[in-house]
């Protein structure tokens, strides 16, 4: 009986394999075709012996023999590349389907799992599914036509010798029947924890300088290495259970062979058999291990596929953004004194059965200057960038940009008005150019060298070797200057609304002024938004929003804030940035 994971399992490999339905149907015919000069190959031999016993001519099946051989060649060479052509195929659709919807996915949706695990299923598990798809089905179609057709050529030279080798068959498709279900079970979780394995590895590579840093490579690697352990163990219950399944059945055949070569040699004896006829009927049942090996082989591979497919088939489950145009709507009805952005009763939790992380938000961002977002840790400030952003959307209230409900908008049009530039900054593997173009694909050199500018970048980038096309790495720019390369690639086209999470966290002295100089000159042209831990970027904000518990408790100015909120004063004095004495609210 089918769990309701392998029918997933399986729903999805048939809906994988329907557009190639022609292409199976033809490896199938080639595999019938292969099978069909298999199973004629005893016959002609025993056309050989009996032409042998009354002296006639060879040539004619010795020819047969012959053309046999060349074309079974021809055919299994056809089947092989059509359909090892297929299954890469396969594997491509499914990768290209998992990474679109990997990166078209909602953020909640996509950072529930380790970044490793993801990756396994467009690896591992999709190399699985090109056999269970490209090989297996056609496989198991004909190994039960070539099973069916050998006990049929079996049956029309002798019944009494077929009868013994039903039985050692019938003890073989049972036994695998018992055992095929566990063998499943064990490949779906050796992978699991493969996958799991590569998740937290991922996760150990990226934080390597704190794991050496930290002393703890042993520990880490007694971490990852017991889903190694666990993948190992599952793995070889596996195998152990397909030894046993395949030494019975070998056994069984032999056993049989045994038991037809003296029940045939006793009916040769008694005139009962001609030898010619024994002869054939042996090669017949030494051929037997080939649709039984072929049977056995797909299904585990099936299995394993099915297994496969039901990891892959999670990925159809992650939620989806909405997909439209990725062109700014317009803006000319705007108002030009109204806000560029507004929040309006906002409350949004990351889960159904999480307490909110942002409770009655209400905030507008003029479309000129600065805001300020501070508070303590957990006070909600990035999770009001991630709902401006559209990575989480909220439960009650609305949020505004230009005028227009973010409802009537789709997230590409909300984000072409925005640019983003967030705390860890995350370079994109490749150029200088690269990351510069990275939003804005067509833009021009000019338009980077003054992007480049802007961040004070420009003499660095050109004294690099290559200059915009050097390989943007850790070895060529620092920390601090690859943090400045996100925000030039923020800058390249002015945004309606630039958006910082923590612009200067890894800026040293020298630099933080040229990141507060391109601040100021963008709020000059259009919105700034940026959440702050280091209160030194803020203070010269043109409204500062206090933020506390998910709430906003406080806005104004620094000056403002210093006299009238006590959590703001506090915030400021714990970090020494105010070198005058805080004024008695």
């Amino acid at each position: 009986m089918s769990t309701p994971a392998q029918v997933s399992g399986l729903h999805l490999i048939r809906a994988i394999a329907r557009p190639h339905l022609r292409t199976l149907l033809l490896g199938l015919v080639l595999a019938l075709a292969g099978s069909a000069t298999s199973l004629a190959t005893p016959l002609v031999t025993k056309w050989i012996l009996d032409s042998l016993g009354a002296s006639a001519s060879l040539a004619g099946p010795i020819g047969a023999l012959a053309v046999l051989l060349v074309v079974g060649a021809v055919i299994w060479i056809c089947e092989w590349i059509l359909l090892g052509t297929l299954g890469e195929r396969v594997v491509r659709s499914a990768r290209e389907s998992m990474v679109r919807r990997f990166l078209r996915a909602t953020v909640p949706g996509i950072t529930r799992r380790p970044p490793g695990e993801l990756v396994a299923r467009v690896t591992s598990d999709t190399v699985l599914l090109r056999e269970a798809v490209a090989s297996s089905l056609v496989g198991l179609a004909n190994g039960v036509v070539m099973l069916v057709g050998t006990l049929v050529l079996m049956a029309v030279l002798d019944l009494v010798l077929l009868a013994t080798t039903v039985a050692a068959v019938i003890v073989v498709i049972v036994l695998f029947a018992v055992l095929m279900p566990a063998i499943a079970t064990a490949q779906e979780r050796a992978q699991e924890h493969l996958g799991r394995l590569g998740g937290v590895l991922e996760t150990a590579l990226r934080a390597i300088r704190t794991v050496k840093a930290s002393r703890a490579e042993e520990r880490q690697a007694a971490r990852i290495l017991v889903h190694a352990d666990e993948s190992m163990h599952h793995s070889v219950r596996a195998v152990r259970r397909e030894a046993v399944a395949w030494t019975i059945s070998w056994a069984g055949i032999q056993a049989a062979i045994i038991l037809i070569l003296g029940l045939g040699a006793w009916r040769v004896g008694a005139g009962l058999l001609e030898i010619s006829t024994l002869i054939a009927f042996l090669l017949y049942a030494f051929g037997l291990m080939e649709p039984i090996m072929e049977l056995s082989q797909n299904l585990t591979a099936l299995q394993a596929g099915i297994a496969a497919a039901r990891r892959i088939a999670q990925v159809e489950q992650l939620e989806q953004e909405e997909t439209g145009s990725a062109q700014p709507a317009a803006s000319a009805s705007q108002d030009a004194a109204g806000p560029v952005l507004e929040l309006r009763d906002v409350v949004a939790a990351y889960g159904p059965d999480r307490e909110p992380a942002v409770d009655g938000i209400d905030l507008a961002v003029p479309a000129r200057g600065h805001t300020a977002i501070v508070g303590p840790s957990g006070a909600g400030k990035s999770t009001v960038l991630a709902l401006l952003l559209r990575f989480l959307e909220p439960q009650r209230g609305e949020i505004l940009l230009g005028g227009r409900p973010y409802g009537e908008q789709t997230p590409g049009e909300v984000r072409a008005r925005l640019a983003y530039v967030e705390q860890e900054t995350p370079v994109v593997p490749g150029t200088v150019r690269d990351n510069l173009r990275f939003t804005h694909p067509d833009a021009g050199e000019d338009e980077l060298w003054a992007a480049l500018e802007r961040v004070r970048l420009r003499d660095v980038v050109s004294a690099l070797d290559g200059g915009l096309d050097a390989p943007l790495s850790s070895s060529s720019l620092s920390g601090g200057q690859r943090q400045r390369i996100a925000l030039a690639r923020a800058l390249v086209r002015t945004p309606d609304v630039l958006l910082l999470d923590e612009a200067t966290a890894q800026v040293d002295g020298l630099t933080e002024a040229a990141v507060h100089d391109a601040i100021r000159e963008q709020a000059r042209q259009g919105a700034v938004v940026t959440v702050a831990h280091r209160l030194s970027t803020v203070i010269d904000a043109d409204t500062i929003v206090v933020m506390e518990g998910g709430r906003v408790r406080a806005r104004g100015r620094h000056e403002e804030l210093l006299a009238t909120d006590e959590l703001y004063r506090g915030l400021v004095e714990a970090l020494r940035l105010d070198r005058q004495p805080a004024p008695v609210g």
